[in-house]
């Protein structure tokens, strides 16, 4: 089985993580019984890495995550855990506001250790950055969570290469998570470049488009009742026709492959560097078998760029993120 590190000094992990705000009900209902059964086929097929949050279900996924770990003890050794802090809830409107104190960013790891049941996490990142503070002083309140013993390794969420430079070189940043997919490429422009020189992980969220890139994209109607893609440009009308409209030549370029979409999807993304690790979430075991399939496969020349045919850099309707949803990422491209 393929591994991939995560970051220059972190832990070899499977090359497909999970993305764990599924365990909370952000893409649609589901229970702790689920999410247990996706971590018990996540053993059984060795995948290490899990990324979570604290802000995911308000402490849900974290929680989930410890009670799997408190009933399974071998996984505590076998998983790879990051967690992210720093969003807030604006109590006064819609969006967040972030902090990057250190008071805050401490408190928040104590509480995520707590919900998870683990001394540390291998992997602490800020989830979005603070503009009022400098990033240089952020990287050095978590190279004391380092010293401390609290996480591993640190990271950072949808920064910019130029802030990762920043940071780098306070303190080795051993991952940048960013969206990256076949529907969003913005990270070619200099992100997936700088984590490649520096020997940091470009761990990428949403691999599979947030649904539009599996065989079952999420309908209009069940967008209706999620409150985040329901105002999402690319599943509002037109867009949302035409981005299915779309998808429909990939969907048969991965029949033809003997793939299922969103295996062909992830095995993308994997192409696009030994440093890149995709974190899919999902709610459904059997969508996660789909997922693995690309751990084994090493896509040709020949089909990337049957990939390319089909999806041409840009073919997405609408923008990734509406004005609210675009507080906090930094744009560099």
């Amino acid at each position: 089985m393929q591994t991939r590190r995560l970051g220059q000094n972190g832990p070899l992990v499977h090359p497909i993580g999970i993305g764990a705000m599924s365990f909370s009900n952000f893409y649609g209902p589901t229970n702790e019984a689920n999410s247990h059964a996706i971590l018990d086929a996540a053993m059984d097929a060795g995948v290490t890495h899990i990324d979570t949050a604290n802000v995911y279900g308000m402490g849900t996924s974290e929680t989930v995550i410890g009670t799997y770990l408190k009933a399974n003890p071998a996984a505590k050794d076998a998983f790879k855990i990051a967690t992210k802090g720093s969003i807030k809830r604006n109590p006064d409107g819609p969006g967040n506001i972030f902090d990057n104190s250190k008071e805050h960013l401490q408190a928040e790891l104590e509480g995520s250790l707590r919900r998870l049941g683990v001394e540390a996490v291998d992997l602490y990142y800020v989830h979005r950055r603070d503009p009022s503070l400098p990033i240089e002083e952020v990287t050095e309140t978590l190279a004391g969570l380092v010293k401390a013993g609290k996480t591993k390794t640190i990271g950072f969420s949808e920064i910019a290469p130029t802030s990762l430079r920043c940071a780098h070189a306070i303190h080795p940043v051993a991952a940048v998570q960013s969206e990256y997919s076949l529907s969003t490429r913005s990270p070619e422009m200099g992100l997936v470049q700088t984590c490649e020189e520096l020997g940091t992980a470009l761990v990428a969220f949403s691999p599979v488009g947030r649904s539009l890139l599996t065989d079952s994209p999420l309908s209009h109607a069940a967008v209706q009742d999620l409150p985040f893609l329901v105002n999402n440009p690319r599943f509002m009308e037109p867009n949302y026709s035409a981005n299915i409209a779309a998808v429909a030549p990939f969907q048969a370029l991965a029949a033809d492959m003997g793939m299922s979409t969103a295996g062909l999807a992830i095995a993308w993304v994997m192409a696009q560097g030994e440093h890149v690790i995709p974190i899919p979430g999902t709610r459904s075991v059997a969508h996660f078998a789909q997922l693995l399939e690309a751990a084994d496969r090493t896509l040709t020349a020949d089909e990337l760029q049957a990939i390319e045919d089909v999806l041409p850099i840009g073919w997405a309707h609408g923008d990734r993120y509406s004005a609210v949803q675009w507080n906090g990422p930094e744009k560099y491209c």
